[in-house]
């Protein structure tokens, strides 16, 4: 049928608007984030906007992919500014579900739009060539390590 939902790459960034350094693996701070990250330490560009979901951040490399074939946008997969880049699984699905990466048990909170700081960050055009599929905010239920290669699984 294809193959198994995987996750292709993991970033993180110190501090907001620093650049996404790739990691191979990293622990994952069930109510906190990802250590290491802006949010994590609560210095990210957003982190004193109330709201959910800004434990992980996560996108699909076909939406990356489609940025290059629908507009003509090379986005390498950190400049997207988000934490996890999957392929394999439709993330605008996993919205209000609970789903694992490894050990990890994660919540699909909403869909983490394009911003202007995004677009600032990284190419113009891409605020809104992302709209609706610009990946997935989620919360962490239980923590432990999300590495490369690591399946994602929506739970039932």
């Amino acid at each position: 049928m294809g193959e198994k939902p995987i996750i292709l790459s993991i970033h993180i960034a110190p501090t907001g608007a620093a650049p996404m350094k790739p990691m191979n693996e990293v622990r994952a701070v069930a109510g906190k984030g990802l250590e290491g990250d802006r949010y994590f330490s609560g210095i990210g560009t957003y982190s004193n906007n109330p709201g959910s979901g800004r434990d992980v951040t996560l996108i699909e490399i076909e939406a990356i992919e489609a940025l290059k074939r629908d507009y003509d946008i090379e986005l390498k997969s950190g400049e997207s500014r988000r934490n996890i880049v999957s392929r394999g699984v439709p993330l605008n699905h996993l919205v209000g579900r609970d789903f694992k990466i490894g050990a990890v048990t994660l919540r699909g909170i909403r869909l983490c739009e394009p911003c202007s700081h995004l677009e600032k960050l990284s190419r113009k055009g891409v605020q809104r060539a992302l709209i609706h599929r610009g990946g997935l905010r989620a919360e962490i239920v239980t923590g432990g390590i999300i590495q490369v290669g690591d399946i994602l699984q929506a739970l039932a």
